[in-house]
């Protein structure tokens, strides 16, 4: 069993800035990709940045710039500092993390999300 906590999310005012973290824990003998994802209400969830073991990214054309993707591989943990937020960013945030377990089955899991609101 694996368990992902997610912290961080909030009410900001736009132009402002919050930083989103996801930890897992339990059976993990590694870990490749992890992402954040978001999705607003009558949306679609959709892609906001995922990073690779090694540490490739990947950004949605609508967060290029302003959001930034990184993991501590010691700690099982991914971040996403977001600046520059706007009204349109207010969505559910959620993490995603491919894990490798220590029999070597590899499984998807998903955050609880986080709420993350940006007042005009």
């Amino acid at each position: 069993q694996v368990q992902l906590v997610e912290s961080g999310g909030g009410l900001v005012q736009a132009g402002g800035s919050l930083r989103l973290s996801c930890a897992a824990s339990g059976s993990i003998a590694s870990i490749n990709a992890m992402g954040w994802y978001r999705q607003a209400p009558g949306n679609w969830r959709e892609k906001v940045a995922t990073i690779t073991s090694d540490g490739h990214t990947n950004y949605a054309d609508s967060v290029k710039g302003r959001f930034t993707i990184s993991r501590n591989n010691a700690k099982n943990t991914v971040y996403l500092q977001m600046n520059s937020l706007k009204p349109e960013d207010t969505a559910v945030y959620y993490c995603n993390v491919e894990v490798v377990s220590p029999r070597r089955d590899e499984y998807n899991y998903w955050g609880q999300g986080t709420q993350v609101t940006v007042s005009s």
